[in-house]
């Protein structure tokens, strides 16, 4: 078989890890890598596909959008075989990838058809979900709506951090791709039908809705806190200590937890209000139900 032209469109760890996946493909030729610069909140945690496309001389585009019709042309002369997105975080048009010979995929960060949309990981977290996963499916117009070809699930416990969930949810992007190469170069992928009654969506997050809201139960400001940990901009208050005070870690304590691991007398703890300040040291706040013991946060300037 001749090599298949793969056009990559990608970004983050996901898109960088599996651009590698295709570099060492024997059937593969990569013809261009269209992808993002760090966004100025970001941590640039990971081997970005530009830097690895780099080393490889292959054509780097940069867009802030694909709207323009130049875009259009560049991926018609580029007479590619295969367009593949990996966590891509603009909007393909129709006419950019039905281009694409054998057609077009998009590898999504959950196990589909939950949480389409943006930042799925962190919102599975954040919503006190026991599992995510990753699904390489059908690109189409309408975002993460297309026939499966193939996905993993991917299980977290309750209190782990997003910065120990994402390796996994990376290594298993790496494995639905390893494993769908050969049949999207056939252009016999096998495909599946999502059960659109069973669809959730999430939108895009910002570092404003990382707020926490102590009047809120424990738990869920704890999910808010993991979810949005390193390498993520963080989960912040700004009723500690400053105008702008970012916790990276904590956790739930009910009364009885609270009393012997802090060792505030228990009338203290009881008539604490939701969102009041309990102790600074150790940091100890109420919330609607029960305490969210902060063990790891730090004061930013603003």
């Amino acid at each position: 078989m001749s090599k298949k032209r793969i056009i990559f469109f990608g970004f983050g760890d996901v898109g960088g890890k599996c651009l590698k996946v295709l570099l060492n493909d024997p059937d593969s030729e990569l013809v261009a890598i269209f992808t993002h610069d760090t966004d100025p909140h970001e941590k640039e945690w990971f081997e970005t596909p530009e830097f690895i496309a780099k080393e490889r001389n292959i054509p780097i585009f940069k867009p802030a959008s694909l709207k323009a019709l130049e875009w259009v042309k560049i991926v018609e002369d580029l007479n590619c075989d295969l367009i593949l997105s990996l966590f891509y975080r603009n909007r393909i048009p129709l006419s950019i990838f039905s281009q694409a010979k054998l057609g077009a995929y998009n590898m999504h960060g959950s196990y589909l058809p939950t949480y389409r949309g943006r930042a799925p990981l962190n919102w599975a977290i954040i919503n006190g979900e026991d599992f995510g996963g990753v699904s390489l499916h059908v690109l189409e117009e309408d975002f993460d709506t297309g026939d499966i070809v193939a996905q993993e699930k991917v299980m977290f416990g309750k209190d782990e951090y997003v910065g120990s969930i994402q390796p996994k949810i990376t290594q298993a992007a790496v494995n639905v791709l390893k494993t769908s190469l050969p049949m999207l170069l056939s252009g016999k992928p096998h495909l599946t039908k999502q059960d659109a009654s069973l669809a959730t969506y999430f939108g895009k997050r910002t570092p404003e809705d990382g707020k926490l809201d102590f009047s809120k139960s424990a738990r869920s400001q704890f999910n808010m806190v993991r979810a949005l940990s390193h390498p993520f901009p963080g989960a912040w208050t700004s009723d500690l200590f400053s105008a702008k005070t970012i916790v990276w870690q904590a956790k739930v304590l009910d009364l009885e937890s609270a009393f012997k691991e802090t060792g505030i007398k228990k009338e203290i703890l009881e008539k604490s209000k939701p969102a009041a300040i309990v102790s600074k040291t150790p940091l100890l706040v109420r919330c609607a139900d029960d305490f969210l013991l902060i063990e790891n946060c730090e004061d930013v300037k603003v």
